[in-house]
């Protein structure tokens, strides 16, 4: 399956493949999309993997960015479960869509079975108060340190998203070298960048992610989860890492050597290793898609 699905007043592009347990995969961003998860699907084999594009990020069309709110987000995801057939499932956020994944078990906790949060946190410090000070302490340059203060407060020309982006390579992936960067190319994650969507980020760093927080709501959920992220994420270091694991009663902490903000993409063998160990692996336990 893969295509656009009608849902809430939007339509989200969606892409599922493989077939087993079910996991729903919320991208990071916000204005990227799907296709920088690209690595999970070697995963196909063992899992149903459920792809898609937030409201007004990628592909995903007829919502304005103003309606990018975690009420609609996580609502969306819900609709998608109920509309592919799935009473539960595992979800597993990278970054922003960490963000989105937890606020997602905070608000339907009954329809969650498993959790995987990788280089995420459950505030919005780490970006916005953080990052600029890490990327400033790796680097030694200001001019990049307050790049990065604007790209996490949404100040940013919607015309130069790409040339940011691509002027923070070094941040997000300390590890690539050109064998995994033409992998990266191989397995498509690099799509994503002609679907850039800048009101997006700009809509996240102004308004959604100003004083965002869940720290003190992390003690309710109960469902098994994993926390992973690479040792060298100047977003949310080992620090912002352990402490989203210390406030969970059931997490898992890993924390990846020789990886970035995407482990996914520079260890990805890590990776996947861990979460095939750490999902169900029946197919049965849960309704198979129609």
């Amino acid at each position: 399956m893969k295509g656009l699905v009608r849902i809430r007043g939007v339509s989200l592009f969606v892409e599922v493949v493989g077939r087993g347990y079910p996991l729903l995969l919320m991208h990071g961003g916000p204005g990227a999309d799907h296709y920088t998860l690209a690595p999970f699907r070697q995963l196909k084999d063992q899992f149903t993997l459920v792809f898609y594009d937030h409201r007004c990020n990628g592909q995903s069309v007829g919502a304005d960015a103003a309606t990018m709110t975690w009420e609609n987000l996580t609502a969306d995801a819900d609709a998608l479960r109920q509309h592919l057939g799935f009473e539960r499932l595992a979800v597993l956020g990278h970054s922003f869509g960490g963000h989105v994944a937890l606020e997602y078990a905070l608000r339907f906790p009954s329809r969650l079975s498993h959790l995987i949060l990788l280089d995420t946190g459950g505030d919005a410090k780490w970006a916005r108060d953080e990052a600029p000070r890490v990327a400033l302490q790796r680097t030694g340059s200001r001019e990049k340190a307050e790049l990065v203060r604007r790209w996490f407060h949404g100040d940013l020309d919607p015309k130069k998203m790409l040339s940011s982006l691509m002027s923070m390579g070094d941040l997000y992936n300390p590890h690539t070298n050109l064998w995994s960067l033409t992998r990266e190319l191989a397995s498509g994650e690099w799509r994503g960048l002609f679907t850039l969507r800048p009101e997006a980020l700009i809509f996240a760093g102004r308004t959604l992610l100003n004083g965002w927080s869940v720290m003190d709501r992390l003690h309710e959920i109960r469902v098994p989860v994993l926390v992973m992220a690479g040792h060298d994420d100047f977003i949310f270091p080992p620090e912002a890492t352990r402490e989203l694991a210390s406030r969970i009663p059931k997490a898992r902490l890993q924390l990846i050597d020789g990886a970035g903000h995407n482990p996914q993409s520079e260890q990805p063998d890590v990776v996947m290793s861990a979460i095939r160990a750490f999902l169900p692996q029946n197919a049965g336990q849960t309704p198979v898609a129609a």
